[in-house]
């Protein structure tokens, strides 16, 4: 491993940061495609019960919204470990968030498809839209001061 030189480090830290906006933007992007794939199995598939659960393959609509929902895991965990590697206060507070919402929302998506609750749907969405405000502040907070 290399030391940072005194003069490297602010480019070093002005690409981090960049990295960190493209994945905050790729989080958003993949968190919409959630929702749009969550909407259409919801409208167009068949909708579970407390007497009827819905296996999650059952589907293509329902894979891919699970393999989906994994994928958000681990970019949400990678944007949390360049948030600490930036020491960015407010853009880790936010990643942090986004993956505890994330994480929430697959819970609450795992307990919908066991019983058709509605707040469980209500929940996922919830969490969901909580995740993506999170992605959409990283686009605007401004990371060209280093804090600490």
């Amino acid at each position: 491993m290399s030391t940072l030189t005194e003069s490297g480090s602010g480019t070093d830290l002005a690409k981090r940061l960049e990295r960190i906006r493209m994945a905050s933007f790729g989080a958003l992007t993949m968190l919409i495609l959630q929702s749009v794939i969550g909407t259409a199995y919801n409208l167009y598939g068949t909708a579970p019960t407390s007497a009827k659960p819905v296996d999650p393959g059952s589907s293509p609509l329902l894979i891919l919204h699970s393999v989906l929902g994994i994928l958000l895991v681990i970019a949400a965990g990678v944007l949390v470990f360049r948030a600490v590697q930036a020491k960015s206060g407010p853009v880790l507070a936010t990643s942090i968030v986004g993956l505890v919402a994330i994480i929430g929302a697959g819970i609450a998506g795992s307990a919908f498809t066991r019983n058709g609750a509605s707040g469980a749907s209500l929940g996922m969405a919830i969490a969901a839209a909580v995740a993506m405000l999170c992605y959409a502040a990283n686009l605007v907070i401004p990371l060209g001061k280093r804090q600490g």
